[in-house]
């Protein structure tokens, strides 16, 4: 496993920042890590960079207790709230970082020069960092990450303030990354792309993991479908255990099938509708099968725990 953890906690005083969280990250993983502000993202990923000591628990980088200074060497990070020195244009630090990192001169000129057009930013190697918008500093400080070419990334935010089109490179350059074997580690609020990029995803709530699972796993279908009929079907239409409700002007009907009023669960249930409306005169234009999105279960989640 790239990460371990066993059973983590850390107090802050009264505080419990981390409750007992247990999780396995293996190698080439997108994970996506997910909770409401106060859940644990950020304790949890400086306890695994060595930047702050667990209470409890054991948690391990790379094979190696975190805070190692080898496990170390191979991680790339990009918090959320970076500060660049803006002094410097984007080679004077990339040639910095790379320098600090042990990179040669002629390997960081070439390795910086191949990030700033990856992310959009050659042509504008001259100006100074002060100049730069949020998306552009953004995109530095997810260069900085990759410059040595690192086993693990952990991001906090990455695509923060950046426009669609930008983010759209930031994701394949993080796909691309994960094709090299690279282990990426995201704490996002932008479902959407969680839902987009990530293999597996973990929501934390007040310190303690709720769930984990992949993406398909944790999206998985709804009892209702979308249905479109050749006309507006009569208001007498009704099957038992089943439901229709309006979702547009457009004709356009959401199937709601209750399993519990109906044995045969929702396949059987949906066999005997389409029966039924055939029965009636209506012939089927469209059917698909409704998925629940990360969203769903992200706010189903937040709501049971009430305000982190």
């Amino acid at each position: 496993m790239v990460v371990s953890v066993n059973q983590l906690e850390k107090h802050y005083g009264v505080n419990r920042a981390l409750g007992g969280v247990s999780l396995d990250v293996e190698p080439g993983t997108l994970f996506g890590l997910l909770g409401q502000n106060g859940a644990g993202k950020t304790t949890l990923i400086k306890i695994l960079l060595g930047l702050v000591a667990p209470t409890a628990g054991e948690a391990f980088l790379l094979g190696q207790p975190v805070g190692t200074f080898s496990a170390r060497r191979e991680v790339g990070y990009l918090p959320e709230d970076h500060r660049l020195p803006e002094y410097h244009t984007s080679r004077s630090l990339l040639d910095l970082y790379g320098a600090l990192q042990g990179l040669p001169r002629r390997d960081r000129s070439r390795r910086a020069a191949e990030l700033l057009d990856l992310l959009g930013l050659a042509g504008r190697e001259k100006l100074r960092i002060r100049g730069y918008s949020k998306g552009m500093k953004q995109r530095l400080g997810l260069a900085q990450a990759l410059l040595h070419r690192p086993r693990v990334l952990f991001l906090d935010e990455p695509t923060d303030g950046v426009d669609p089109v930008g983010r759209k490179e930031i994701r394949d350059l993080l796909l691309e990354e994960r094709r090299r074997g690279v282990t990426i580690f995201i704490n996002s609020h932008l479902l959407g792309e969680v839902e987009q990029l990530c293999d597996r995803v973990a929501i934390l709530r007040k310190g303690r993991l709720i769930v984990t699972g992949t993406v398909p796993e944790l999206t998985r279908q709804k009892a209702s479908w979308i249905v479109r009929f050749d006309r507006d079907p009569p208001a007498s239409f009704h099957v038992p255990g089943t439901s229709l409700e309006a979702v547009d002007d457009s004709g356009t009907l959401r199937l709601v099938i209750d399993s519990i009023v109906t044995p045969a669960g929702p396949d059987g249930a949906l066999d005997g509708f389409v029966v039924a409306a055939g029965a009636a005169g209506l012939r089927l234009r469209h059917l698909e099968r409704e998925r629940a999105t990360l969203e769903d279960l992200y706010l189903r989640i937040a709501g049971e725990g009430g305000p982190t």
